[in-house]
């Protein structure tokens, strides 16, 4: 396999047999003048620009998506039809598309309370979740449709695992048959929660003496990032492990170079969303890499390495939604195949970028790394 290029640089070169198909050219890029250091201020800067143009717009548009499936959740159960399924449908899909968009962020109060599992219990590697949910459909409690009830279950019956069997899973037919089924209010109920957790997260987020304040005001006094450099290697590592759980934790969880495909192990594989869900990881991992102002800090000797990983990241996505919906036929057709090898290679590169090169380029010191304990 060839090497990287010498400065850092990404291997873009494995994007090559995009370029015709996408138009794309692969990006010259200027040198820019001496970056601003990692003092508080400055990060602080960079940091409020995560908080108010990313974390925070991302969290409502979730809570509100988040909405809007309840609603037609509920809406469908009281009335199924063909019209309300597709309400129901395109619903589902967005909300599992603002949640991907903000899914990356891994830290801070959506890991209070297991509010990132109660929204999203995967990989459910020993089908915990598939089996508890089974259950509780096979022995109606009508407890269960309330969702008041939900924060005190376990977190795999209350998340968009357990919508997701509800709605697309085995005798998901039924629900056609009647209104109000005890499957279906089920399924409202599950909805409705995950509006109230997505409903906290943003009210966390948006509370103006809450966790916004620690992130743009690192310092001496501030309880979460008392330097700068603290507050960048916090910031970076959203883009490090983000990219981290698209490739290891969404896609080799079904699909391994040279492996055993699984495809019944995909995100979201039963509605067909397993693609969406991805691309929108990719689509946040490249508004946060964006809009953040991470790539200001880059020394002058090293600002390659911003263009080239906006450049990955975009040739990601445009493979990512040129990929078969159907998770078997993707795993098992060799153009499909192809798609798949190329996300995987790039993808750690990407990380191997972020991970080894960055870091050090944006001041993080020589060497940096997540792997190292920094």
């Amino acid at each position: 396999m060839p090497g990287r290029a010498e400065g850092g640089k990404l291997r873009v070169h494995r994007l090559a047999a995009l370029l015709l198909a996408t138009g794309f050219a692969i990006p010259a890029f200027a040198q820019e003048a001496t970056p601003p250091e990692l003092t508080d201020a400055n990060v602080g800067a960079v940091m409020a620009q995560a908080v108010d143009d990313v974390i925070r717009p991302g969290y409502r548009a979730f809570h509100a998506s988040a909405g809007a499936l309840a609603k037609a959740t509920a809406a469908f159960c009281k009335a199924p039809s063909e019209d309300s399924r597709k309400v129901l449908d395109a619903a589902f899909r967005q909300a599992v598309t603002d949640w991907g968009r903000i899914e990356i962020v891994r830290i801070g109060p959506v890991l209070n309370d297991n509010r990132f599992e109660r929204i999203l219990f995967y990989p459910d590697r020993k089908s915990t979740g598939l089996k508890q949910v089974q259950a509780l459909l096979q022995q109606p409690d009508e407890a269960d449709t309330d969702p008041a009830n939900m924060a005190g279950k376990s977190v795999a019956i209350q998340g968009f695992g357990a919508l997701e069997f509800v709605l697309y899973g085995t005798g998901s037919e039924t629900l056609m048959s009647a209104p109000e089924s005890f499957r279906c209010r089920y399924g409202a109920a599950v909805a409705t929660h995950i509006e109230t957790t997505a409903g906290q997260l943003a009210a966390a987020w948006d509370a103006p003496d809450g966790v916004q304040q620690d992130w743009k005001h690192p310092g001496p006094q501030n309880p979460v990032f008392r330097t700068g450099k603290e507050a960048m290697t916090a910031l970076l590592g959203i883009l490090v492990h983000g990219a981290e759980a698209v490739r290891d934790q969404r896609i080799e969880t079904f699909y391994r170079n040279g492996g055993t495909a699984r495809p019944k192990s995909a995100v979201f594989w039963r509605s067909g969303n397993t693609w969406t869900s991805i691309d929108a990881n990719f689509e946040g991992l490249q508004t946060l890499f964006d809009k953040s102002g991470i790539a200001e800090f880059v020394d002058p000797g090293h600002t390659s390495l911003s263009g080239n990983v906006d450049f990955v990241l975009t040739a990601l996505r445009n493979v990512v939604r040129t990929a078969d919906p159907d998770i078997e036929k993707a795993v098992t057709t060799p153009a499909e195949q192809q798609k798949i090898a190329f996300l995987l290679v790039n993808t750690r590169d990407l990380i191997v970028s972020l991970n080894g090169d960055f870091g050090g380029a944006i001041g993080l010191g020589a060497g940096f790394s997540f792997a190292d304990g920094d």
